[in-house]
């Protein structure tokens, strides 16, 4: 998906919010008015950043908005009238990949940010591919690690990757969205770029700009087994 094609999508969205916010608003009692207040703001961030160039903050703006306007049929309140095209009726896919070995509150953060954008896949590495990346074994085994990042309430669908061949699994779920972590080692044109070549679809490629700590310094897996090996719990239960 090309920037322009993004473009497209959060104009789409915006029309579609349009109509859906006047076919609610005169029927809802004042009680709501704060409701439909956010979604107005929503929608106005998407259409400031969508102007600036920021195609992928409108994305999150627009689908914030979309998101508590739906609210009110989930609530039982009032159903919006959506005006969508065909394009628009088919399911966003996010691709999301990694090793998770010992889940920590970055990769929630990694899918609590791409299930913004739509139903997150996420591809859980072999461990013969982790080991080839990292240069050991993973703690977890793949299949441990993949029943694990299935119970994340964030992710929609989780599968083990391709033994040899790291891009497959883009090829399989042939996403909208691909959203990578702040170590990934891809430039997010270059992939999108390769996966057009090879696919013959464009995906919007979204990075995460950094890693944050989650306690004291630590802010990886490899943080919590240093943190581990380091402290006297091995000490004690290996004596």
């Amino acid at each position: 998906m090309t920037k322009s094609t993004c473009e497209e999508r959060v104009e789409k969205y915006l029309s579609g919010l349009a109509a859906a916010i006047k076919s609610v608003e005169d029927k809802l009692d004042q009680h709501y008015s704060d409701l439909i207040e956010a979604v107005k703001r929503y929608a106005d961030d998407a259409k400031y950043y969508l102007d600036k160039g920021d195609c992928e903050t409108a994305l999150v703006a627009a689908s914030y908005a979309e998101g508590l306007l739906d609210s009110l049929k989930y609530l039982g309140v009032l159903e919006p009238v959506w005006k969508r095209s065909v394009e628009e009726e088919v399911e966003r896919r996010v691709f999301v990949a990694g090793t998770f070995d010992i889940l920590h509150p970055g990769h929630l953060e990694l899918f609590r940010l791409a299930s913004r954008y739509g139903k997150v896949y996420a591809i859980v590495a072999r461990d013969s591919m982790a080991e080839k990346a990292k240069g050991r074994r993973p703690i977890l085994p793949e299949r441990v690690r993949l029943e694990m990042v299935s119970a994340i309430r964030y992710v929609y669908k989780a599968m083990l990757g391709d033994p040899v061949d790291p891009l497959a699994s883009v090829g399989r779920v042939k996403p909208h969205v691909i959203v990578l972590g702040p170590d990934q080692p891809y430039d997010p044109e270059d992939l999108a770029g390769t996966v057009e070549k090879r696919f013959g679809f464009r995906p919007l490629v979204i990075k995460m700009s950094g890693k944050r700590k989650f306690s004291e310094s630590m802010k990886s897996s490899s943080d919590i087994i240093r943190r581990i090996c380091s402290s006297s719990l091995c000490k004690d239960i290996n004596s």
